[in-house]
């Protein structure tokens, strides 16, 4: 066979230069590129395999320059596109499953010459001329790393057997280069100047990460996702051009699912990039306005993801509040706020008002005393959201009840006036509680989260509710509610409410 012909140069012995390597590997490629029949080529791939792992390492790098390293990379590269998953030409994105269906066999015949290649670079690296040999491990390892990545998450064109392959071949890459991880193969080691590969695989991806591309391939999107939230600070800053611009084309598509990845994308990067570099140019501001279009959705997944992400950019976006004498101008933490509130009073699915239930509480936190302003509107949703349930978890009113508490914490000298219509939606939701048939355990614990509300309630009333909860009639209400009501009326308040908290609350 004329592949078996060409690799046999790999075994001249002496009269083997990097001409005759070149030539060879230059054969090989064109034997495999010419053939059309995918089990033709299966055989070569098992033939270079066990050639190259029996090659002797003088025949295989006798000379390492930069025709050699290119001629290599053309060869893998070569390798690689035939386990490339087929084009999508639909605006959709996606293909379907049996488009897929020969990729893991192919991906696993690929994988099998690449870790037989870098298990020969890894015994080079042994011996002499070892600077030459880790400038071809520099000009390999990317291109390995990026077929690694695209097989190594569970996605339609992988398996069981494909995604092992992978992790062999990422776990020899990481070898090759000394690094203990993923992460330090791509952010680089605690020495000066050891430089990790995260950008040469940028580079290796950016071909297919523009707006014209980047949906032909279905894998680049998690590979790209799967690569960033590996490095984080300080690596990230450095490569901030390469990774904001397609995280927030990613986020940018009409597809829900595309949405929720850019956005985690954007998350990370949020999260791990100083804030000072992300206000450059205007940054920040761009991805302000991207994620708070994003807010007029009605998918829960999305909105997930995207209130949290909005509440670190806040953060980013907003000078530390001065504790003055004058009031607080409002902020695009008001405007946040504001939008959530007026969504949530209006929403009737239970996914998305367990969402926005979940994160309001940290709103609340995040602003502080500033949540005066928006009392009106909160104690709306408040009362709202305690009487729908949405068993048998609970979830959205347990949040509820969590942002009340955290309310009354910190805005306690203006509950007052906003006691009665409280005290009854709360005695109401323990009236509905004690006859729902809830979980045992839940059921207790929705009561004394309900029961510390009326607490501290009373403490914002100066003590006025207990007064009021002494004339209720016993006869009228179950016995749970009226232990409840009982814990309300004999607690001092020392013992709900410290003094730290309230100095904390202003």
């Amino acid at each position: 066979m004329d592949v078996a012909h060409a690799l046999q140069d790999l075994r001249i012995g002496d009269a083997a230069g990097p001409c005759s390597v070149l030539a060879a590997l230059r054969r090989v490629q064109q034997r495999f590129e010419a053939e059309d029949a995918p089990e033709r080529r299966e055989r070569i791939l098992e033939e270079t395999a066990d050639l190259l792992a029996n090659a002797p390492l003088d025949s295989l790098f006798p000379e390492l320059n930069a025709d050699s390293r290119q001629q290599y990379l053309d060869l893998v590269n070569s390798f690689i596109r035939h386990a490339a998953l087929p084009p999508c030409d639909t605006d959709s994105g996606t293909l379907c499953a049996k488009s897929y269906t020969d990729i893991p066999a192919r991906a696993r015949a690929v994988s099998a010459v690449l870790l037989a290649l870098s298990v020969k670079i890894q015994k080079a690296q042994e011996g002499q001329n070892t600077s030459a040999v880790r400038s071809l491990v520099r000009t390999l390892v990317p291109t390995f790393c990026v077929f690694s990545f695209t097989h190594l998450q569970e996605q339609p064109w992988t398996s069981a057997a494909s995604r092992r392959s992978a992790r062999e071949l990422l776990s020899s890459a990481v070898s090759l280069t000394d690094c203990s991880s993923v992460q330090e193969l791509l952010s680089g080691g605690p020495e000066e100047g050891q430089k990790g590969l995260l950008g040469p695989v940028l580079d290796t991806l950016q071909p297919e990460l523009t707006k014209e591309s980047w949906k032909r391939n279905q894998a680049v999107k998690h590979v790209f996702s799967w690569v960033l939230v590996q490095v984080g600070r300080p690596c990230l800053t450095e490569y901030l051009e390469k990774v904001f611009p397609p995280s927030l084309l990613i986020s940018d598509d009409y597809q829900t699912e595309n949405k929720v990845l850019g956005v985690h994308c954007l998350h990370h990067i949020v999260l791990n990039v100083p804030a000072a570099d992300l206000r450059q140019f205007n940054r920040a501001q761009v991805l302000y306005h991207a994620l708070f279009n994003h807010l007029h959705t009605s998918e829960a997944a999305l909105i997930q993801v995207v209130l949290p992400c909005l509440l670190d950019l806040l953060s980013v976006l907003e000078k530390p509040a001065v504790h003055s004498g004058s009031p607080r101008k409002p902020a695009r933490f008001d405007e946040v706020l504001r939008h959530i509130l007026t969504y949530m009073e209006m929403e009737h699915k239970l996914d998305l008002r367990r969402v926005y239930a979940k994160n309001l509480v940290l709103f609340i936190e995040r602003m502080g005393i500033v949540i005066v302003r928006h009392l009106k509107r909160l104690e709306r949703v408040i009362v709202g959201y305690l009487e729908v349930s949405d068993a048998p978890e609970e979830e959205t009113r347990r949040s509820i009840l969590d942002a009340l508490q955290k309310t009354l914490q910190i805005a306690w000298p203006r509950m007052e006036r906003r006691m009665s219509s409280l005290a009854q939606s709360l005695l109401r939701f323990l009236v509905d509680v004690s006859s729902e048939s809830l979980n045992t355990q839940l059921k207790e614990q929705l009561m004394t989260q309900a029961s510390h509300c009326l607490l501290l309630l009373d403490h914002c009333s100066q003590g006025k509710l207990q007064s009021l909860l002494r004339e209720l009639d016993s006869s009228c209400v179950s016995e749970p509610v009226l232990k409840c009501v009982q814990k309300v009326t004999a607690a001092p308040l020392s013992e709900y409410l410290s003094l730290s908290e309230v100095k904390l609350a202003q």
